[in-house]
């Protein structure tokens, strides 16, 4: 165990029991210059106890529902100039204003903005592949703002919270599920926003019967965008945003072919990266856009250790 020094930044999880919590307080373990403070199990939902708390560190991770994130947010505002640093890694403050969206390699300058910030809410699992993969097409201009996109996903079950993890664990679901099928799911706000299109995209969830791993995919007719551009541009685009990137990789064209058109949701699984696929078919003139990353690691606890180390200077 981290000893405690005094000179070590500090960091308190409000809900440091659940799953996002616990993945986020064991990859903190190593962090060099961090010592994590918890609060006694019993004054976990004492208001008092965890002001007082709140008080005594320099950052707030918040892995709670998104009620009691808002009040936890309320809780921090009555300390004024003594308040901490937030992270909200719920859903509550993503589109907020005086909020900085915690997916650093969105865009250039997004990771000064959160090193920056005093409040940044961590992205959504499904919205980091997609924003990933749509954003730098965007901002590129090959697709347009009016762009009618498409959003398909698969989750593993271990993003729908503890209720679904038991679920499964117990057998009492089907092996698949399509949901969010009122076309309104919590995480379209954000993946609207942030994307960079001006027409809301179809979003189409789903989970299946393994524990964690997501692919996101985003279908397209090359002769619909702008330019009517090939796979091969669209591949080009993506690697030139993420050249930098230790965590987000662009899996080239020959990799792509070697993949046989299979792709597992599960390979990059206790892991913080992401690989981003461009599937494409000249003869059709269609391309597969395709994102695989861990939702427990890059699309949730991987993330918040970013914004962590960003806002308190541990890089």
């Amino acid at each position: 165990m981290k000893r405690d020094h005094a000179c070590d930044k500090t960091v308190f999880i409000d809900g440091e029991a659940g799953t996002t919590g616990l993945q986020i307080r064991e990859r903190l373990a190593v962090v060099e210059g961090l010592n994590v403070k918890s609060i006694e199990h019993s004054d976990r939902k004492d208001p008092v106890a965890r002001k007082q708390m709140m008080a005594s560190v320099d950052l707030v991770v918040l892995c709670l529902p998104d009620d009691a994130a808002r009040e936890a947010v309320s809780l921090a505002d009555e300390l004024g100039e003594r308040a901490p640093k937030i992270i909200d890694a719920s859903s509550a403050h993503r589109t907020s204003e005086g909020w900085v969206y915690g997916f650093c390699e969105m865009s250039s300058g997004q990771d000064q903005k959160i090193a920056n910030a005093q409040r940044v809410s961590n992205p959504g699992c499904y919205p980091t592949g997609a924003i990933a993969l749509l954003r730098p097409l965007v901002e590129a201009g090959i697709i347009e703002g009016e762009y009618p996109v498409c959003v398909n996903a698969v989750s593993g079950y271990s993003g729908g919270g503890r209720g679904m993890i038991l679920d499964f664990e117990a057998g009492n679901v089907e092996p698949f599920s399509v949901y969010g099928l009122s076309l309104a799911h919590k995480h379209l706000p954000e993946l609207f926003k942030y994307s960079g299109l001006k027409r809301r995209p179809i979003f189409v969830p789903s989970v299946g019967n393994f524990k964690q791993g997501m692919l996101v995919s985003v279908p397209l007719h090359l002769d619909t965008l702008s330019g009517s551009p090939t796979h091969a541009d669209l591949e080009s685009v993506l690697m030139k945003h993420f050249e930098t990137s230790d965590l987000i990789k662009v899996v080239p064209d020959l990799e792509v072919q070697n993949t046989g058109g299979r792709l597992s949701p599960c390979a990059l699984n206790g892991t913080d990266k992401m690989e981003l696929f461009v599937f494409g078919n000249g003869k059709f003139g269609q391309a597969v856009l395709v994102a695989r990353l861990d939702n427990l690691g890059k699309g949730a606890a991987g993330a918040a250790v970013q914004n962590i180390k960003l806002m308190l200077d541990l890089n």
